[in-house]
């Protein structure tokens, strides 16, 4: 089954939705931690294919200002008229370059724009690392962030978050790699690459506790400083694995002929999360952003945005913002 072809002299290309079938899908709903509630699972049809636009001229879906929503914003996020978003790049189709180099598009930068229009502000993308986006945001530099961002327990310490997305994390290694990877032991002893700070690494290092009390050999964890390099790792030999967001793995599963996905993990193990928009703590963003994103849920804007990436299968059904107060989960 091919999910994605690209063609070197055209600036469109297509990517899969996943038939993946029952026995993938993650049926969230009913969970007791808040912050997984009301995710649900919209599997693709496996023959059925999305083509993406990677050029600067995205034409984004548009929605219009809702005017009671607008006016809970506070007024020290609504004075300057914008709503400042961080998003990181290179992680093709969340967010990443167009064919300009300048122009950030993608899932998430499509998702702040919808939420944007609802809350009658333009929007202002800020692109920053991975590692950066914690700083900017309780500096206030920037209001809120669309990045792939899971909801764990010591990041609801000092964020709130209006959840938009499933969270899944996917292992690729070479199509040299023999078996599939869901549990700890079968990473032991093998080199892994992982990016700091993120909720994979966060798996990894409990996986690795469990190795050691077992008495089995931990994962060597490896770094690198971006996407570009960790797969230049991964392809050269240098990492048996590498621990990414899922829909970048499946991207790279079907764009190139030497890299799999060898397994697929809710972001929230052993507990399931969400991605969500991320705040300061008590900015007063949370609220408004989760009810921007039911009502973009219920006028189909959201479906047609995450479809239009290919991450229907990833759609939830509503939003409930999540915060230190209300947080059960792990």
């Amino acid at each position: 089954m091919k999910f994605f072809s690209q063609s070197r002299a055209s600036t469109r290309a297509s990517l899969a939705l996943l038939g993946l079938g029952a026995t993938m899908a993650l049926a969230l709903v009913g969970c007791s931690d808040p912050s997984s509630a009301n995710a649900g699972t919209a599997p693709g049809d496996p023959g059925q294919s999305v083509t993406f636009n990677d050029s600067p001229n995205q034409e984004r879906i548009r929605s219009t200002k809702d005017d009671k929503l607008a006016a809970r914003v506070p007024g020290n996020i609504t004075r300057d008229g914008k709503l400042t978003v961080a998003t990181t790049g290179a992680s093709i189709p969340l967010t990443f370059h167009a064919t300009d180099n300048k122009t950030l598009i993608g899932n998430e930068t499509d998702l702040a724009q919808l939420v944007a229009d609802k809350l009658g502000l333009e929007l202002d993308l800020q692109l920053t690392s991975w590692e950066n986006w914690p700083l900017q945001t309780d500096s206030g530099a920037v209001e809120v962030v669309f990045s792939n961002v899971g909801i764990n327990a010591e990041r609801v310490k000092k964020y709130d978050f209006s959840p938009y997305r499933a969270a899944f994390m996917g292992f690729e290694a070479t199509t040299k790699f023999e078996g599939t990877v869901g549990e700890a032991s079968e990473i032991s002893g093998k080199k892994v690459a992982v990016g700091a700070g993120t909720n994979q690494e966060k798996i990894l290092l409990a996986w690795n506790q469990q190795l050691e009390s077992q008495g089995m050999a931990p994962a060597d964890l490896q770094y690198y400083s971006s996407d570009a390099d960790t797969i230049l790792a991964l392809s050269s030999g240098r990492v048996d694995l590498n621990f990414a967001p899922y829909p970048t793995t499946i991207y790279r599963e079907h764009s190139r002929d030497d890299i799999k996905v060898v397994g697929k993990i809710n972001a929230g193990w052993p507990a399931e999360t969400l991605v969500a928009a991320t705040s300061k703590r008590g900015n007063g963003l949370a609220e408004p952003i989760s009810e921007a994103i039911n009502e973009l849920i219920a006028d189909g804007s959201y479906s047609k945005v995450l479809e239009r990436w290919g991450l229907g299968e990833e759609a939830v059904k509503s939003s409930t913002a999540v915060t230190a107060e209300n947080h059960t989960g792990k």
